[in-house]
């Protein structure tokens, strides 16, 4: 009775401290937005106060597309104010972490008082603005590096975002050509333009068991098209996404009819992917998606001319001069035998029959490798044999993997490893030509150490997809710096309650405390996939080969994906086991445009 007593006048004064203020806030039209609500407990009462805010955050909202979000007439461009409708509360959700509460009196006859300045949600149209023209300049970088996924995906989430800013409608920016465009119409057109660009040709049909094989070979702007995702019609339904790598992908139709056309459609939504931003994730939940109609291509499937002995020479010829400074296998007939058999034992899904060709490590990452998706071989590879000391490597094997929770498919082309016994001791996805270039361009740096860089990258985002936890933890050091950070909400300051309330807050792991949560993320999803962008690798100015790796990683799972920067600090001073001393994480640049790299250790 005496603590009810004492909260009771605690109240009573809160109640004449604000009463004040309150009917200032209420009065105040033209600065706060306000809800109120009673209920039996504080929670009921403040869910009521809530959804009353909600709504003048609403009402407040869409009086903004007044006169600025008309309709703009142009194909499949939509409706400003109609979308904007629908996506309003995208707003308020990212608001209330900001809005104020006031309990006026307890329970069980509780009433809560929430309010906001209506600046603050001027504030979140700015960063909604300055997330479009971000997404837009991704779009457009990508474009440049013929990665027409992730050119579709940015343009499309820009689109997105556009339809859910009150001002979408009127929204300008600079684009790589220095021109000045309205990003309504400017988007809309650049999809379209992409989807033009890209070119899918048959390049093969396999008869198999009970099924077709189509080999498809895609473009942009005439190159190959270092990302592409698709969905392709059985006959019954769409099967994928799949997604191709450096225009390397197929289709598989069940029974025994060949086609007459084969029908491909581009993925450019990416409604699972867009989870790595809760804010477009939201949007996307709340607003109809825009149809696309280009994205379709109808591929007619027709009698293909055998490949000649001269144009294979110059497919391995290709290969060859994409690593010049890396010796060429003299005699590789048991190399090629070794991997005509590993071709073979996956078509026909002999694995056992293999286990000769392997060391005993090597045979257990190949059987990872078969269980990470339902593998098949694109085509009829042609391999290029290379050598380091003792250690030969086959690149490369085109595989595409298909997961049956979901149907994702993803292609990869896959690297041998052959040690100086002649077997197959490892294998890995093979980074991307780009990647590739960025390495063997830094000419001042050791062969072999340009050589090991490589294939360190290549195992680091293999042991991720086939979940060697063993083989992370032998390459991070024992006291490895480990970090990584995360987009967390603070608490309202009282002083200034109206600041940005999103902080990155970092977090320092052990090493023992990093091994463990990705054991969790491994044993919670099916499949992981890593997708490496921007690499910028530079050398220490001190200890020998030590290197610093700065790249854009997309991170995908059954469960989660994230965007964010990884820094790792690498020591290749023994080529055979390099150690990692320093990894970061981070989702956002730093404000100067950096992120973590040599310089901050």
């Amino acid at each position: 009775m005496k603590n009810l007593l004492i909260l009771t006048c605690c109240l009573s004064l809160a109640l004449n401290i604000y009463s004040q203020s309150l009917e200032e806030i209420k009065c105040d039209t033209q600065t706060y937005l306000w809800g109120e609500g009673t209920g039996t407990t504080i929670n009921r009462a403040d869910q009521e106060a809530l959804s009353m805010l909600i709504s003048q955050i609403s009402v407040f909202v869409e009086s903004q597309t007044e006169g600025s979000a008309t309709e703009v007439q142009q194909g499949d461009i939509f409706n400003f104010k109609e979308s904007f409708k629908a996506s309003v509360s995208t707003y308020s959700n990212a608001t209330l972490d900001n809005a104020e509460q006031i309990v006026l009196s307890d329970e069980p006859n509780a009433r809560v008082f929430r309010y906001i300045k209506r600046a603050e949600i001027d504030r979140i149209f700015a960063q909604r603005e300055n997330k479009i023209k971000e997404f837009t300049r991704y779009g457009e970088e990508a474009c440049k590096e013929f990665k027409v996924a992730d050119a579709l995906r940015y343009y499309y989430w820009a689109l997105t975002l556009i339809r859910s800013h009150p001002k979408g409608s009127s929204i300008t920016y600079h684009n790589l050509k220095g021109e000045e465009v309205l990003l309504a119409t400017w988007l809309h057109q650049r999809i379209n333009d992409v989807f033009s660009d890209v070119q899918i040709i048959l390049d093969e049909q396999r008869k198999m068991d009970n099924y077709y094989q189509y080999l498809l070979n895609i473009t942009y702007k005439g190159q190959p098209a270092v990302s592409f995702d698709y969905s392709y019609w059985t006959g019954r339904n769409y099967a994928g996404p799949v997604s191709a790598h450096q225009g390397l992908a197929a289709a598989e139709i069940m029974g025994e009819t060949e086609l007459e056309q084969l029908e491909i459609k581009a993925e450019y939504i990416f409604q699972g992917e867009a989870a790595i931003d809760n804010e477009l994730r939201d949007v996307m939940q709340r607003i109809e998606p825009i149809p696309f109609r280009k994205n379709h291509y109808k591929i007619q499937v027709r009698e293909l001319p055998a490949v000649t002995p001269e144009e294979k020479h110059q497919n391995k010829t290709k290969a060859i001069t994409a690593f010049p400074s890396i010796e060429q296998v003299e005699d590789i007939s048991r190399f090629a035998e070794a991997t005509e058999k590993l071709i073979a034992a996956v078509r026909n899904k002999e694995y056992e029959s293999v286990k000769r060709i392997f060391t005993p490590e090597g045979y257990e990452i190949f059987t990872r490798l078969m269980a990470y998706g339902n593998a098949i071989i694109i085509g009829e590879p042609e391999l290029c044999y290379m050598q380091s000391g003792d250690n030969v490597v086959a690149r490369t094997i085109p595989m595409q993997f298909r997961f049956s929770n979901n149907n994702r498919q993803f292609v990869e082309e896959v690297v041998v490893h052959f040690n100086g016994e002649k077997l197959i001791d490892n294998l890995t996805f093979g980074l991307d030509q780009t990647a590739i270039d960025d390495v063997l361009g830094k000419g001042v740096w050791p062969v072999e150490a340009r050589w090991v860089l490589i294939n360190f990258l290549e195992n680091y985002k293999t042991a991720f997809a086939l979940k060697r936890l063993d083989y992370i933890e032998n390459i991070f050091a024992d006291d490895a710096l480990i970090i990584v950070g995360r987009v967390v909400k603070r608490a309202p300051d009282r002083e200034n309650p109206y600041l940005n309330n999103e902080l990155v807050r970092y977090n320092r792991y052990s090493k023992n405390q990093y091994i463990r949560n990705l054991q969790h993320a491994f044993n919670s999803n099916e499949f992981i996939n890593i997708r490496f962008e921007d690499n910028i690798i530079s050398k220490a100015g001190k200890g020998g080969e030590v290197y610093g790796i700065q790249i854009r990683q997309d991170y995908f799972s059954t469960n989660y994906g994230d965007t964010g920067y990884l820094f790792l600090m690498v020591d290749v001073n023994e080529p055979d086991t390099p150690v990692i001393h320093v990894r970061t994480w981070q989702p956002h640049k730093n404000p100067d445009g950096s992120i973590y790299g040599l310089g901050d250790f």
